[in-house]
């Protein structure tokens, strides 16, 4: 491998958020309940559209998928910064890092490609109301979440691809939580024009090709909506987009900047990685569940079925042992 051959260190040292030692401890503490409720809420949204038949709808099969990358992206970014938090010697193995860019690089892309699919899907609800089954049938549903998987890791196949026969000689310090692969340019001793100009140019068509679909698809659907003449109709349209748009806005507002903008300063390259890596998948879950109306009644279904089966047991409970007393006298 190139990058074995002519690299001459082995590892970067991640230098985080904070090098006060107090402040690290608070961070930790901080980062690891974002975490937790992260990883709480997601499986919960999973858990939700798994039990409650109410939710099988393609809308609800593409959530459980945003919720399923969320944990992903999550997952690869966090736990490594929280035992950096903790540890002296605050490194990541060169291999390690590559690694860590591929997988975000994948997992946000994905999403990128889920969130234009599901601006879609309320396109095809809204606009085409008597044929949406028909139109987002299990296949067509099924072929749109592979399709933004393999999108995704395709277009993080190419860059970790060019990224692995960097050399990096000297600098080793990364002023950074995780790896991101605008960072990892600037500590590369060959050239990197060619690997800036593909990152941008994947991120343009990633970004347009998905921006596009969300744009056409909400523009459709702003149209239909001010042609109804009922208020009621009206929000009733409004509000099945909104929890959407919310999570559009997350999400682009970050992510593109990140990797459209190479040359940004320190301080708001960390804004907008910390923004889509770590707030937007604790964000999303709370949206969807807070502004959706059918995810709050089938949490409320759930639990009222949970208290109904332990109401059952108890009551068997007392009625067992007042059995087991009768006949003992």
């Amino acid at each position: 491998m190139a990058l074995r051959n002519n690299s001459i260190i082995t590892e970067f040292i991640l230098l985080g958020l904070s090098a006060d030692h107090h402040i690290q401890i608070l961070l930790f503490v901080l980062f690891l309940g974002i975490y937790l409720m992260t990883m709480m809420g997601n499986l919960m949204m999973l858990l939700v559209i798994r039990v409650d038949s109410y939710l099988h709808l393609p809308m609800y099969f593409f959530l459980s998928h945003l919720s399923f990358i969320d944990i992903c992206l999550s997952s690869v970014i966090v736990p490594k910064m929280l035992e950096n938090h903790l540890s002296q010697k605050k490194s990541i193995s060169v291999e390690g890092c590559l690694a860590q860019v591929f997988f975000v690089f994948a997992t946000g892309g994905t999403e990128a490609c889920l969130l234009s699919v599901m601006a879609y899907d309320r396109y095809a609800a809204i606009c085409y109301p008597l044929i949406y089954g028909q139109i987002m049938s299990k296949q067509m549903c099924g072929g749109l979440v592979w399709a933004s998987w393999g999108l995704g890791f395709l277009d993080s196949l190419i860059n970790i691809f060019l990224a692995w026969n960097l050399d990096f000689c000297e600098a080793h310090v990364m002023p950074h939580f995780s790896c991101e692969l605008p960072s990892l340019f600037s500590l590369s001793c060959s050239d990197v024009s060619t690997n800036i100009a593909v990152m941008i140019c994947s991120a343009i068509l990633h970004a347009l090709g998905t921006l596009l679909l969300i744009f056409f698809s909400y523009a459709r659907i702003i149209s239909t909506i001010l042609s109804i003449s009922s208020t009621t109709g009206r929000s009733q349209a409004f509000s099945t987009c909104s929890s959407h748009l919310t999570a559009v806005s997350f999400f682009y507002g970050s992510a593109f900047l990140c990797y459209l903008m190479p040359t940004l300063s320190s301080s708001l390259e960390f804004v907008f990685s910390m923004q889509y890596s770590v707030v937007t998948p604790l964000v999303n879950p709370l949206v969807y569940s807070l502004k959706n109306k059918e995810v709050k009644a089938s949490l409320k279904r759930i639990l009222q079925k949970g208290f109904i089966k332990a109401q059952i047991t108890e009551n068997r409970q007392r009625l067992n042992g007042k059995r087991d007393r009768i006949a003992s006298k």
